[in-house]
This record gives structure tokens, C-alpha cells and sequence, in this order.
């Protein structure tokens, strides 16, 4: 068994902005395709799509900033369900936000492909209810 690497994801790296309608409910949905971190058990890497959504509160996520703090992860050994629940608890005490998921879609490794979904919702924070619009009607070219 390969001892895990003991490199550690850099927090500081990660930057805020002010939320530009903090009054305004509404979503962010990041999709970062080039997530890596190392198996604890072999050393071996793993490979992940995270699909970050978010309600902002305050202040937002800088997006430079989010690929170097994920791009820290590739010499930090960790499991799955670890690394994911940690990377969505650095954001929200980065971010506060209203709500927040942090979905990590993994590689497959032995034959099995593993999905992480994780959540924080703000107490009392309850979202609006879904409005269905109908579809929009094709024009006629007349």
C-alpha cells in the first residue's frame, strides 16, 4: 500500500467579490472539468468533474481563484466523500451563501464510478418556488 502523499489544498489562494444584487436570489453554477487529487491507498490519481451551484449571500467566488485553490488538490491524498465535503466547507466559510451544493462526478477507478453530493443550506433560508413559463411558440416565417 503506497503512503499517501501529505500535501495540503491552499485555502488562501481563494478570493471573494462583493455580490452585485445581495438583495436578488439567484443561482451560480460553476462546472470545473479538471479536479485531481491522489488515492490515499495507492497514490494513484483520481480524476473528477465538480459541478459547484450556489445562492450567494454577501459575496461571490473569483474564479481565478477557485481553479488555483482546486488546482492545490492534486498532491493531497484524500478519499472521495473527504475531499468533497471539504472543498464545499471551505466555500461556504469563504462564502456564506444561502445555499450551496458541491457535486464531484470521479473517473472510474476498478470499474465503478463514484458520485459525491453535498449541501449547505442557510437556516430559515427557504427558496422560492419554481415558476413553469410555457414554452416559447416556434414563429411563422409567412
Amino acid at each position: 500500500m503506497a503512503k499517501s502523499p501529505s500535501g495540503k489544498p491552499s485555502r488562501s489562494s481563494l478570493e471573494t467579490f462583493p455580490n452585485p444584487n445581495p438583495k436578488q436570489d439567484y443561482t451560480i453554477r460553476i462546472r470545473i472539468p479538471e479536479f485531481t487529487c491522489l488515492c490515499p491507498k495507492t497514490g494513484q490519481p483520481d480524476f473528477a468533474t465538480l459541478h459547484l451551484e450556489y445562492v450567494p449571500g454577501a459575496l461571490c467566488v473569483e474564479l481565478k481563484s477557485l481553479k488555483l485553490y482546486v488546482w492545490s488538490y492534486r498532491n493531497v491524498g484524500a478519499f472521495h466523500e473527504a475531499v468533497t465535503n471539504q472543498v464545499l466547507g471551505d466555500l461556504v466559510r469563504l462564502l456564506t451563501p444561502r445555499f450551496a451544493r458541491l457535486t464531484a462526478e470521479f473517473n472510474v477507478r476498478g470499474g465503478l464510478y463514484t458520485t459525491v453530493v453535498c449541501e449547505h443550506r442557510d437556516l430559515g433560508w427557504h427558496p422560492a418556488p419554481r415558476v413553469e413559463t410555457p414554452p416559447e411558440q416556434p414563429r411563422s416565417s409567412s
